[in-house]
């Protein structure tokens, strides 16, 4: 049987879609990128925002046409938008003969087995995760899912639950087996990274899941996405400081700069608060890039609440902003305020942030012209045709790229010199040096790869 899988929204989908397909794996099934010789097409929908939600039924739109353009046997819908709306969509979409939510991914390899699709596990070892995309060296981790902070806007505690962090010995079993598949980047995602273990009584934090990370891997890169700063700790700035092998990289979400504007979305910040953590991240750790993201024209906004949102970009200095317009969820507190700023007004706001980072970022960039510094390779270059790699301000799929003309093969680290910014966000490179940089103590024990340890446990 052969799977074509369509993975929407954040990177949490991307660990969930990995897994999915480490079940069907161990059913005898084959991924394909060619959705017309899929006999089974799987759509992991996003419902964070509108945009993303119509997005997502497009998706399944296009995807129930191969039942006649090709030899779809079924198609499946999963994930966030889902659990949200069921109900509805098993109506509006006839064509889908599956919906799973976020919260079933224990049914999809039972549902399809009912329905004759899939037969028996096909392998001795079930569970591991088969990667999903076209970087193999590097993967995301999950360590925690669902959220607790209820802000006014976000739909996530209703599509995801309440937060639960996952055992430290889980996620350090996990990494290990991301390594010995090749992994030289780990991305640690949550809904809220600086949240993990506040659940648990074992004690276990943040700072010690990473130590426990870099004590029993030998990963280069573990790169932190998405935390609220409000769970900056001491400890946990220490650890991030002190550790080389933790990227100096900081995802760290503000929403909004104006007190009045963050007490009505609910968020926890304010702009003293996050005015002082920036200054401490930045005492510690000088070269730390830090990404945020923004909410454009949230109900109740005026204008100079927005210029407080952009005096305070100003003053802040952050590497890359990602901003988006404000878009009503049923079911938030949020979808009860009066959302009544004209779409021309919100495109107009959007655009003002938008081009204002841009200029930031480039006086940002600017400063990385002239120096060396180590990159990781994901496209490999040859002959007229340059080498793609990210530097350590660079996460995967957001931050722009570095490239470089010279033969570089890729899942290899290299020393560059950059020499000048490009197309706003990317960078030109000189080859310095190559560096055989991977993991050096990749375990040589058997792992037992179960399904426990690998496939589950974040369900």
């Amino acid at each position: 049987m052969k799977i074509g899988f369509i993975t929407l929204g954040c990177d949490k989908n991307t660990v969930d879609s990995e897994r999915y397909l480490a079940q069907l794996g161990d059913r005898g099934a084959q991924r394909t990128d060619d959705l017309s010789q899929a006999d089974v097409i799987i759509i992991n929908t996003c419902g964070f925002i509108d945009a993303a939600k119509q997005e997502s039924i497009e998706a399944i739109v296009d995807a129930g046409r191969y039942k006649i353009d090709g030899v779809c046997q079924a198609v499946v819908a999963v994930g966030c938008m889902v659990e949200r709306h069921k109900a509805e969509l098993m109506i509006e979409l006839p064509e889908v003969d599956l919906f799973l939510g976020a919260s079933e991914m224990d049914r999809l390899v039972p549902a399809l087995e009912e329905r004759g699709v899939i037969g028996d596990p096909a392998v001795e070892h079930p569970g591991v995760r088969v990667y999903a995309g076209d970087l193999p060296h590097v993967r995301y981790l999950k360590v925690s899912e669902g959220c607790d902070h209820g802000c006014a806007f976000c739909a996530i505690p209703l599509m995801r639950g309440k937060h639960r962090s996952f055992a430290r010995d889980e996620i350090v079993r996990e990494a290990q087996l991301l390594e010995l598949q090749g992994a030289l980047e780990v991305n640690l995602v949550a809904q809220d990274l600086a949240h993990y273990g506040r659940d648990r009584r074992d004690d276990i934090r943040l700072p010690e899941l990473l130590e426990s990370l870099l004590a029993e891997t030998s990963v280069p890169w573990f790169r932190l996405l998405y935390l609220y700063s409000t769970g900056m700790t001491p400890r946990f700035l220490e650890t991030l400081a002190r550790e080389p092998r933790i990227v100096k990289y900081l995802d760290m979400p503000i929403q909004h700069a104006s007190d009045a504007v963050l007490m009505r979305m609910r968020r926890p910040e304010r702009a003293r608060t996050i005015r002082e953590r920036l200054a401490r991240v930045r005492e510690l750790i000088p070269e730390i890039a830090i990404r945020t993201t923004c909410i454009v024209v949230f109900p109740g906004e005026t204008a100079a609440d927005f210029a407080v949102l952009l005096e305070f970009l100003e003053e802040a200095q952050f590497d890359r902003v990602g901003a988006f317009t404000y878009s009503a969820q049923e079911g938030t507190r949020a979808h009860a305020l009066t959302d009544d700023v004209p779409e021309s007004l919100k495109r107009e706001r959007l655009e003002r942030l938008t081009e204002l980072q841009r200029s930031i970022t480039g006086e940002r960039y600017e400063r990385h012209v002239g120096r060396t510094v180590r990159v990781l390779v994901d496209r490999a270059g040859s002959a007229g045709v340059p080498a793609e790699a990210r530097a350590p301000w660079q996460a995967d799929d957001i931050d722009g790229l570095v490239r470089i003309d010279a033969p570089l093969a890729a899942s290899r680290f290299a020393d560059v010199r950059i020499d000048c910014v490009e197309d706003d966000y990317d960078f030109r490179a000189t080859l310095v040096g190559r560096v055989d940089v991977v993991p050096a103590a990749r375990r040589s024990r058997a792992l037992p790869v179960t399904a426990t340890t690998i496939g589950s446990y974040g369900r």
